[in-house]
């Protein structure tokens, strides 16, 4: 039986991470009740994230690995992601901790009332503001403006979708960066947790955004 739900998580890096994010999409997604798979793209990463992968990956059915050989991009961990994809909803998020799993029953649902597509919105980044919060507000202004799309954070990899959507995706380059302006259905307001460097860390500010914004096609 194919698993309603696809977790794609790409991978650089993030050998403090990435198991103890697996140990948190497992609680969330076995709660949902639901048949899921997570599919995590290695994107040719240097410290020990492969090898953390490849153990995880033969004690968890639930868990495919795919290792790229080198480093290729964000885009490309997307892509061969959606290409291994046998879930009927697609969600994608990064894997440094900073999206919590905890908003994906939400978003979810959003897809089951009737939503093609729905995004993350980063409230109260955790961010250095000059290294990346006030770029990344810069570069969405400016591509709202070119584009005139309604998304407000574009660059969140925080996404759901219906997998006749993600089956129409062809990226390459930096389009990972523009596939809230492909698809404008749907923004759903999470706040965005800190990066996470410790196995240890305990969260008690991961509250979900209470107010949803929803732009139809």
């Amino acid at each position: 039986m194919n698993p309603k739900l696809s977790i794609i998580l790409p991978v650089y890096n993030e050998q403090d991470n990435i198991g103890p994010l697996i140990e948190e999409l497992e609680v969330v997604l076995l709660a949902m009740n639901k048949p899921f798979e997570v599919i995590v793209v290695d994107d040719g990463s240097t410290d020990k994230s492969r090898q953390i992968l490849e153990t995880l990956a033969k004690k968890k059915k639930y868990l495919k690995a795919i290792l790229f050989r080198k480093n290729y991009g964000q885009t490309a961990a997307f892509d061969a992601g959606f290409s291994c994809a046998l879930g009927q909803i697609i969600i994608t998020m990064d894997s440094d901790r900073q999206n919590d799993p905890n908003d994906i029953p939400k978003m979810v649902k959003m897809i089951d009332d009737g939503y093609d597509f729905v995004a993350g919105w980063r409230l109260n980044r955790k961010d250095g503001f000059f290294l990346r919060t006030f770029p990344s507000r810069i570069a969405n202004a400016i591509i709202r403006k070119v584009t005139k799309t309604s998304i407000h954070d574009l660059g969140c990899s925080l996404k759901a979708y219906r997998r006749e959507l993600s089956n129409e995706l062809r990226l390459y380059g930096e389009m990972h960066r523009f596939i809230g302006w492909i698809f404008r259905n749907s923004s759903y307001c999470s706040y965005h947790r800190s990066r996470f460097k410790q196995r240890d860390c305990t969260f008690e500010d991961n509250v979900l955004g209470t107010h949803t914004e929803l732009c139809a096609i």
